[in-house]
């Protein structure tokens, strides 16, 4: 048995759930923010609390490693790695474009089998940060700043459906352009969703450093001199 306690603020929303062996027990969301110093905090409180009160004890923390707002990932993750010292529990990062396709996968029937998936974050203008995976959740492409043009996706595009979505896919569908390409509104980054991610992480013991884990975005996005996203 196991108890995941989950952290998202990747973009505007600020979110928190608590699972237990996959299931949702707990959940709180904050969609008018971004309002991730004001609401992160009670939020896990909250959560703890339900925890406690249920004598269910917490095993680890997971959080969204990025890419997305530096500002949200910053406040997710010092929050995460104060709860994991606090608790002496393990620390899990589940990355943002992956999370961004499990609502996908788990309630859009209609996608094809050879379909592709583009999750999106906006990074301003054209520019967005995306990934390109298969509907077995492999990775096709990594991540990449991309700057959205008619022939950004052309490869995938000639070859198969592709599905975009995100806060970044909106703006792009008339730049693409492409009878293949798809997309699907309304998809955002939550914590009830980084729970299947989470479980698989830990069964297989991907456990971060806590004192040296950073989010994806400093790591590899600031290294290569990616324009901030705030």
């Amino acid at each position: 048995m196991s108890c995941i306690l989950n952290i998202e603020t990747s973009t505007n929303v600020c979110s928190v759930a608590l699972s237990e062996n996959g299931a949702c027990i707990f959940h709180q969301e904050d969609h008018d923010g971004p309002n991730h110093g004001e609401k992160l905090g009670t939020f896990v409180d909250e959560a703890l609390s339900f925890a406690d009160s249920h004598a269910i004890p917490v095993d680890a923390v997971a959080v969204s490693s990025g890419p997305g707002s530096y500002t949200g990932l910053r406040i997710g993750t010092s929050m995460a790695k104060g709860i994991c010292y606090g608790f002496g529990i393990k620390l899990l990062a589940v990355p943002t474009l992956e999370l961004l396709c499990v609502p996908v996968l788990l309630h859009h029937a209609e996608l094809e089998p050879n379909a592709l998936l583009v999750p999106m974050i906006d990074a301003r203008r054209m520019e967005v940060y995306a990934q390109v995976f298969d509907r077995a959740l492999k990775t096709v492409r990594p991540i990449q700043a991309d700057v959205v043009d008619e022939n950004t996706y052309k490869e995938y595009l000639d070859r198969a459906p592709v599905y975009f979505f995100g806060n970044g896919a909106e703006k792009c569908m008339d730049t693409i352009n492409h009878p293949n390409a798809h997309l699907i509104k309304g998809i955002e980054p939550l914590a009830k969703n980084m729970m299947p991610l989470a479980e698989k992480r830990m069964a297989t013991e991907q456990y971060e450093d806590v004192a040296y884990f950073v989010p994806m975005y400093l790591k590899d996005f600031v290294a290569k001199k990616a324009k901030p996203l705030l």
